[in-house]
């Protein structure tokens, strides 16, 4: 992982945390911050209908999230929302809700390109994973910057202390990278190459993630945990 150039050398302690290639090692994990207020309050029951995922509930905990945030409710977005729980019956520890903007395919590989905002609910894991070439797209490259909430953004380097006891349970096995990059709004991380696995980890008050990257192809994405569905 790696954090933009324009941030300084103090920026980048406070930002990236501990045990960083980039900032070196020691022995404090970055907390996330607490919730200013009353928070988010969610249940996990709620998000399933006789044990079948309700993506409904899933994009009414996303409205939530962004009139919390004072995130921009744009016109028409809730019919653009993507929400999935990988299949995993656990939806607000392990899932996703995006909003693709741009996926744009054009003629030649360079000319293809995309921009989507992440959201996730408090304490949400998107799970690991990475891209590989596919015939219509080079492996796709991604840099994250956080809009509102926090997150831990991880992907190779040294390991982050503390941060296997943060995620759910169900995905320990399964991760293979631990080097964390702890993002407030405005901070940057980036893949450090293409094909690389990485992963991301909401706060307590949810995380709202904006990513550039190359054209993004699905059948391009490989899951870590060969439990994970992918829609």
């Amino acid at each position: 992982m790696k954090t933009r150039r324009g941030i300084n050398r103090r920026t980048i302690v406070k930002t990236v945390g501990t045990g960083l290639a980039l900032a070196g090692a020691g022995s404090a994990f970055a907390a996330a911050p607490k919730p200013k207020s009353k928070g988010l309050s969610f249940r996990n029951e709620d998000f399933y209908t006789n044990g079948k995922f309700d993506l409904e509930a899933a994009k009414d905990a996303l409205i939530e999230l962004f009139k919390y945030h004072h995130y921009p409710v744009f016109s028409g977005v809730r019919d653009k929302l993507w929400c999935t729980d990988y299949g995993l019956g656990e939806f607000l520890r392990v899932g996703l809700g995006a909003n693709i903007f741009l996926n744009h395919k054009g003629d030649h590989q360079g000319d293809r390109y995309m921009l989507l905002d992440i959201y996730l609910l408090p304490n949400q894991m998107l799970p690991e994973h990475y891209h590989l070439k596919t015939p219509i797209a080079r492996p796709k490259m991604e840099g994250w910057m956080v809009r509102n909430g926090f997150a831990y953004i991880v992907g190779e380097g040294e390991p982050t202390p503390g941060l296997r006891e943060k995620m759910p349970e169900s995905q320990r096995k399964s991760c293979t990278v631990w080097h964390a990059v702890a993002a407030n709004p405005g901070e940057v991380a980036q893949l450090n190459r293409p094909t690389a696995r990485h992963w991301q980890l909401a706060g307590p008050e949810g995380a709202i993630v904006s990513e550039a990257a190359n054209y993004h192809d699905g059948e391009g994405v490989r899951h870590s945990n060969p439990e994970v569905v992918f829609p």
